[in-house]
């Protein structure tokens, strides 16, 4: 588990890259220049962990690539204590950013694998979320709603309705919805029944799937 200056300084390299791609939250810049993302990934994939890429991880699922990360990030527009929820908690890498934005974390994973390896990897960094649970991301975390924001780190064919139902009146759900490209979709709520939607153009993530445990 070691960060070297080595790794710090492809880290900075990433940020850069980030910023000319057009990321402008300095808060999340910061979060991605701090994780070690090597760590979230096989020993194997050291020499790529900070290229601009996703990469495989445990059960066919994907750490994904920093843009996508920082672009969900900043439209999430995070404050202090905001309570957040995290469908797919995959790598944890998301998460460890999330925490590092100083968000209350509560994250829903499916895959049995990656939810026992995740749940004990974070905390060794010294990343705790609020809970990490094991369970299926269509359904929200109804006792813990409402949420602040709401991310979802996989395509989904449809965008569920409890995580529409599990937002603040002025939050925000952040949902890759599609098939095999899914469009990055921003939904604010407004009022009880009153969403605005905002797309914002094409991406690629592994398959949200549902509970079949």
């Amino acid at each position: 588990m070691k960060d070297t200056f080595k790794h710090q300084g492809m880290r900075q390299k990433l940020v850069d890259t980030l910023v000319k791609k057009g990321i402008k939250d300095k808060k999340v810049l910061a979060a991605i220049g701090k994780i070690p993302r090597h760590l979230f990934m096989d020993s194997g994939f050291i020499d790529h962990a900070y290229q601009d890429k996703a990469f495989p991880i445990a059960a066919d699922q994907t750490i994904s690539q920093p843009y996508t990360v920082a672009f969900q990030s900043e439209l999430m527009e995070v404050n202090l204590g905001d309570k957040v929820l995290e469908i797919g908690t995959g790598s944890g890498y998301q998460t460890a950013v999330l925490l590092e934005l100083g968000a209350k974390v509560f994250s829903v994973e499916r895959q049995k694998e990656l939810f026992k390896k995740t749940s004990k990897f974070l905390p060794k960094l010294g990343y705790r979320a609020k809970k990490l649970i094991f369970g299926d991301g269509y359904k929200g975390l109804l006792e813990e709603a409402p949420f602040k924001s709401i991310i979802v780190t996989a395509g989904a064919p449809f965008v569920p309705k409890p995580l529409l139902a599990q937002l603040d009146i002025g939050g925000r759900l952040i949902i890759p919805v599609g098939d095999a490209t899914q469009i990055m979709t921003l939904f604010i709520r407004k009022g009880p029944k009153e969403f605005e939607k905002h797309e914002l153009g094409e991406f690629r993530f592994v398959p949200l799937l549902e509970d079949k445990n």
